[in-house]
C-alpha cells in the first residue's frame, strides 16, 4: 500500500483520500479472500491500481481498481458501493464487473457477453478499458499459479484481444509487457530460443550501441539542444513476429536494437535528423514521418535506420518528450498532463475523453456486432478489429498457430510442418470435412489430413497466402522441374 500511495503524489488532497478510502473498503470486503498464489486477494487489487497510477490517470480510476472485484466477488451490493463512494465510481466497477458466469451454457457464450458489456461502457467512459488492461496486466504477471489449460486461454485472450486493445490505445509499454507474457505461455520454446538470443546478442552488439550513441552525443554537443538517449531492444513477441513475417531466422533479423532521441520540441527534432543523417549512413527508404503524419492512434515520431562503421544496424527514434509520453501510455498521456495541470482531477466530459481516446471504431464495431446472436463470430470479428491482420488457430492438442488473414488450409499444414504441408490431402475445421482453399478464422480447431503420395502442384500456388507456404511450394516444384520454363525465343 505504501508504494501505491507513494505514487499518487500527483492526486489533491481529496483526490488521495478517496483512494485511501477505497483501500480500506477493499480491504475489509476482500479480507477473507486469497489468490491461487497464497496472496492475500488485496495485493491484486492494489497492483492494478499501482499500474494505473503510473500512467496518472484520476483518483475515481484508481479507486474503481482497488474496488473493481467488489460487486462480483463480495456480498457489497450496488446501492451500498454508491452511498460510499458516489455514482462515478460506481459506473467504473460495474463497467469492468463480469456478468454471472451461471446463467451461460458454455464459455465461449460468457466471453461474449461479457466483452459485449464491457465494450458499451467503455463507449461511455472510456476509463473502464484502462482499469479492465491495468487487472489484467497484473493477472499475467501472476499466471504461474493457474492450472496450465487455463493459463492458455488466458493467455489467447490477452494476446489476441487486450494487448491490441492497447496497441489502439497507444499504451505500448502494456501492449509489449501483455504480449511477451501471453507468448511466453502459448509458444514456450520460441520465447526461450529468442530469450536467449537476445541475450547474448545484448552483449555482443553493446560496443556498436555506444559507439553510435556516442558520436550522438559529441554532435548534438555541439549544438546546445537539450536531449536524451535512450537504448532498447525490440519486445521479444515483436521479434517473432518479425520473424514470421519476414520468414527469417532470429540471426537474419538486423534492426533488433534501438536508440530513441528525445528532445524538447519538434522543430529539435528535425534539427537532429539533419545531424543524424549528415553523419551517419541510413538504410536505404527507412525514413518514416510520423509526426507531420501520425498514426491513427495518435502515436508521433521520427523514424529511421542507422548504419554504423561496424555495419550494425540500429533503428533510431527521435520525438519530443511528449510524444514519448503519449508512445509509452497512449491517448492515457493526455489525461497524465491533463491532471498535473489541475492538481489531479481530470476532466469529467465523457465525450470529450471519448474523443481523446479515439474510440469512433469501437462505437461503429458494436453498431455492426452488438446483436450478433453468435458468440464465436462476435469474439472473432473483434478479434479481427484490433489484431490487424492476423488470426489464431488451434491443432487438435490446443496449440496455437498464428497466421495471416485470409490463411487457408494449406497455409495452416505448412505452419506447422513444411513435410506436413507437401503431403497435404484436406482438412477437418471443427469437425467438418475442408478443402484445400478453405479460409480460417480465429478460434477455429483444425486437424491436417495427409497422404504420402500426395504432393504440392503448380494450383497449390493459388490457394497459398502466407509467405512460408508459398516459399516451400514453390521450392519444392522448383527441385522436381515442376514449374513452367521461362521461354527463352527472342520475338523476329
Amino acid at each position: 500500500m505504501k508504494d501505491l500511495m507513494e505514487s499518487l503524489s500527483y492526486l489533491h488532497p481529496e483526490g488521495y483520500a478517496l483512494v485511501e478510502k477505497a483501500y480500506e473498503y477493499a480491504s475489509w470486503a476482500h479480507s477473507y479472500q486469497i489468490r491461487d498464489s497464497g496472496a492475500p486477494y488485496l495485493t491484486h487489487l492494489v497492483a492494478a491500481a499501482k499500474n494505473l497510477s503510473e500512467i496518472k490517470v484520476d483518483a475515481q480510476t484508481v479507486a474503481a481498481a482497488l474496488l473493481h472485484d467488489i460487486l462480483e466477488d463480495t456480498l457489497v451490493v450496488e446501492k451500498e458501493l454508491t452511498e460510499e463512494f458516489g455514482a462515478e465510481v460506481v459506473s467504473l466497477v460495474k463497467g469492468v464487473t463480469k456478468l454471472n458466469k451461471y446463467q451461460f451454457d458454455d464459455s465461449i457464450t460468457e466471453q461474449a457477453e461479457n466483452w459485449k458489456k464491457m465494450l458499451l461502457a467503455v463507449v461511455e467512459d472510456a476509463r473502464v478499458i484502462l482499469i479492465k488492461i491495468a487487472d489484467r496486466l497484473h493477472n499475467m504477471r501472476t499466471i504461474q499459479f493457474l492450472p496450465p489449460q487455463k493459463q492458455q486461454s488466458v493467455s489467447m485472450e490477452t494476446l489476441t484481444l487486450y494487448a491490441p486493445f492497447a496497441h489502439r490505445l497507444g499504451i505500448y509499454k502494456w501492449r509489449n509487457e501483455l504480449e511477451d507474457l501471453s507468448f511466453q505461455v502459448l509458444y514456450p520454446a520460441e520465447y526461450t530460443d529468442i530469450k536467449e538470443k537476445l541475450e547474448a546478442r545484448v552483449e555482443n552488439n553493446t560496443e556498436n550501441l555506444r559507439e553510435v550513441e556516442m558520436l550522438i552525443k559529441e554532435k548534438l554537443d555541439e549544438t546546445k539542444i537539450p536531449y536524451k538517449i535512450l537504448s532498447r531492444p525490440k519486445n521479444l513477441y515483436g521479434i517473432y513476429k518479425k520473424m514470421e513475417r519476414q520468414q527469417k531466422s532470429f540471426e537474419e533479423i538486423e534492426d533488433i536494437f534501438g536508440l530513441r532521441v528525445i528532445t524538447d520540441n519538434v522543430e529539435n527534432c528535425y534539427v537532429i535528423l539533419g545531424i543524424i543523417n549528415t553523419n551517419f549512413n541510413l538504410l536505404q527508404n527507412s525514413f518514416t514521418d510520423y509526426i507531420n503524419i501520425p498514426k491513427q492512434n495518435g502515436y508521433q515520431s521520427l523514424h529511421l535506420t542507422i548504419i554504423s562503421k561496424k555495419k550494425a544496424v540500429i533503428e533510431t527514434q527521435i520525438r519530443t518528450d511528449t510524444m514519448n509520453q503519449g508512445a509509452e501510455y497512449g491517448i492515457a498521456a493526455h489525461w497524465r498532463y491533463k491532471i498535473q495541470a489541475t492538481g489531479g482531477s481530470a476532466s469529467k466530459n465523457k465525450s470529450s475523453n471519448n474523443a481523446e481516446m479515439n474510440l469512433d471504431w469501437l462505437k461503429h464495431f458494436l453498431e455492426e456486432q452488438i446483436s450478433s446472436s453468435d458468440s464465436k463470430e462476435f469474439i472473432n470479428s473483434l478479434r479481427m478489429e484490433c489484431n490487424f491482420g492476423r488470426i489464431f488457430v488451434f491443432t487438435p492438442k490446443n496449440k496455437v498457430i498464428s497466421l495471416p488473414l485470409g490463411a487457408t488450409t494449406l497455409d495452416f499444414a505448412y505452419a506447422i510442418h513444411s513435410d506436413i504441408g507437401d503431403t497435404f490431402l484436406g482438412a477437418k475445421v471443427n469437425g467438418k470435412m475442408a478443402g484445400i482453399n478453405v479460409k480460417l478464422k480465429t478460434g477455429d480447431v483444425c486437424d491436417v489430413l495427409t497422404r504420402k503420395n500426395i504432393h504440392p502442384t503448380l494450383n497449390w500456388l493459388e490457394y497459398a497466402t502466407s509467405d512460408q507456404a508459398k516459399g516451400r511450394i514453390r521450392k519444392y516444384l522448383r527441385e522436381h522441374n515442376l514449374l513452367p520454363q521461362k521461354s527463352t525465343n527472342k520475338p523476329s
